[in-house]
């Protein structure tokens, strides 16, 4: 009688990794995304306002580019980065590395005004409430990300253990207590971007 009234409700559809076309369902587990742009606000003093500003449009593009092409989602603006979720934490790493990749490109060409990226990734299942992202983490990630050295991705155990691409090459940082953190938590820094 129900599938009567209401016809057959289509099952998900399967996605893969980089595939912008089709969304995966949010189960509430999310990879979190920080990344912090080195020296922005020593920028504003070596440039100027203008071209400072100039800097940070850039950065927002080549982040948001890659944020779109992985199914990110911005979750908010930090002023000098972005936080962002992904449903699949293979396309939070994947976007992770792209981004690493545009900047590198970006300071090929542009050597008089380079611009570095820390990046930090975690996952878990945060809390949600009217559209930003609450809880451990969202806190792991940010911590990450301030730990990272610039042009750096720093990721944790969980989001290696849910990693299914290609081999990737990695320092194991061992465990390390952070800040607000009641046991040490294994790092590991993605080599190569």
């Amino acid at each position: 009688m129900v599938d009567a009234f209401l016809g057959r409700i289509k099952d998900p559809p399967s996605v893969s990794p980089g595939n912008s076309e089709a969304i995966p369902v949010d189960t509430g587990f999310r990879a979190i995304m920080f990344t912090d742009l080195k020296d922005s606000t020593l920028m504003t003093t070596l440039y100027g306002d203008a071209k400072a500003l100039h800097l940070l449009h850039v950065h927002n593009a080549l982040t948001r580019n890659s944020l779109n092409a992985y199914r990110g989602r911005e979750v908010k603006h930090t002023g000098d980065g972005i936080m962002a979720s992904f449903a699949l934490v293979p396309d939070a790493l994947e976007c992770a590395i792209a981004i690493q990749k545009a900047f590198a490109a970006y300071n090929q060409d542009h050597p008089e005004t380079p611009l570095y990226l820390r990046i930090g990734l975690s996952a878990g299942e945060p809390i949600e409430e009217h559209g930003d992202l609450f809880g451990k983490a969202v806190q792991l990630a940010a911590r990450l990300c301030a730990l990272a050295e610039p042009a750096r991705i720093l990721i944790d155990q969980l989001v290696l253990d849910q990693w299914t691409g290609k081999q990737l090459r990695l320092s194991d940082l061992g465990a390390v207590t952070l800040k607000g953190f009641d046991h040490p938590i294994r790092l590991y820094e993605v080599q190569g971007t």
